[in-house]
């Protein structure tokens, strides 16, 4: 499938970006970056902290329940996710399930999927946050970012082409 790019400097979350587009009867596979998120989306009504400088995106296209289920595309989005992260980073990258990537058992990566159904259709929006560069300290959870374990440059630029040619194949 071919994914469209829309980028904006500053979004309230990119899974509500998302979803007001689904609403506007937006049918084609999306990304939405942003480099800035301010009230950013975690499991359960929780908050994904976004700091300036990482990575905000989310995915959405057409959902299929019944040729695909939610569950295999969480697992499916956390597999996608690792091999990507782990091209970055000169450690093993960990699953924790449902939704969380994790280095040295130090959460990297949250992934948010959400399924809306609109005019009779079902879409799957999977929200990406990675902590590209830096990781907000947390109670009771510990961070990190890529940048903490890689020799190279952290390029968000890169990781995006990278999510996004994954997810086409």
């Amino acid at each position: 499938m071919k994914i469209k790019i829309i980028k904006y400097k500053s979004v309230k979350s990119t899974n509500d970006t998302a979803i007001k587009k689904i609403k506007k009867n937006y049918k084609q596979p999306l990304l939405i970056f942003s480099k800035l998120q301010k009230k950013g989306k975690g499991t359960m009504g929780k908050k994904w902290i976004s700091n300036k400088g990482n990575l905000f995106l989310s995915i959405l296209f057409e959902f299929y329940p019944n040729k695909i289920s939610f569950k295999q595309h969480a697992v499916l989005n956390a597999y996608l996710l690792k091999k990507i992260i782990e091209k970055y980073v000169t450690k093993k990258v960990y699953i924790k399930w449902p939704n969380d990537l994790l280095i040295d058992k130090k959460k990297v990566c949250g992934i948010l999927q959400e399924v809306i159904n609109y005019n009779k259709k079902s879409f799957l929006i999977v929200g990406i946050g990675i902590n590209t560069r830096t990781y907000p300290k947390i109670v009771n959870c510990k961070t990190t970012s890529l940048k903490s374990y890689s020799k190279k440059k952290v390029d968000n630029d890169r990781i995006l082409k990278d999510i996004k040619k994954s997810y086409e194949k």
